[in-house]
């Protein structure tokens, strides 16, 4: 038998490390975990498939993006996978423009959305058709063109980020950095890159 669980003080909830290994808090706890509710016969996660929760976002994954110059579309060393900067595109073209001139930081944050969506066509590519493998969105870095005065690069790549974390629940939750740089390939307002860990 299980020892019962010692409870951390978190305003009014309780907390343990129950046996799935996950932090149990507040009413979540109360309602799931095994060895506060005493119900070993409760699933602790309520889990929904990637593609069940692009179905209900209304994504569908594009094809892998074809290269722009002398580089591959991702590489895999180990358990991670690196995929290269994928630009934003609208109707198919590059979303050419710069931040502070004639593009806003909502438009900017749509154009990441999108980039981030192609990130993922990707990336299902290299997890062998099953999105389900992924483990951690590790990283995320996003180049924003931007002006020397605009300041919001973090803003706009919030559109990418919160997709994840959509798409991925707690494992699409990354580190991150977000830079404005003077100019992308081909005048794309937005490019980003990712790391992810595969099981």
């Amino acid at each position: 038998m299980l020892n019962p669980p010692r409870d951390a003080e978190m305003g009014n909830s309780r907390a343990c490390m129950c046996n799935t290994g996950d932090l149990c808090t507040g009413t979540r706890a109360r309602r799931f975990c095994p060895r506060l509710t005493g119900n070993f016969s409760i699933p602790f996660k309520e889990t929904m498939s990637v593609y069940d929760k692009l179905k209900e976002l209304n994504i569908t994954l594009p094809p892998v993006s074809v290269p722009a110059a002398a580089y591959v579309p991702y590489v895999q060393t180990g358990n991670l996978v690196f995929l290269s900067g994928h630009i934003a595109r609208k109707d198919g073209k590059p979303w050419a423009a710069q931040f502070g001139r004639d593009i806003t930081t909502e438009e900017g944050k749509a154009a990441a959305r999108a980039v981030a969506i192609d990130l993922m066509g990707t990336l299902h590519a290299a997890c062998g058709g099953d999105l389900n493998r992924v483990q951690r969105i590790v990283k995320v870095m996003s180049l924003v063109n931007s002006t020397g005065d605009f300041t919001e690069q973090h803003l706009v790549t919030n559109g990418a980020s919160e997709l994840l974390g959509q798409v991925f629940g707690e494992k699409g939750v990354h580190a991150r950095s977000a830079f404005g740089v003077a100019q992308i390939p081909m005048g794309a307002c937005v490019e980003i890159e990712l790391i992810a860990e595969l099981a």
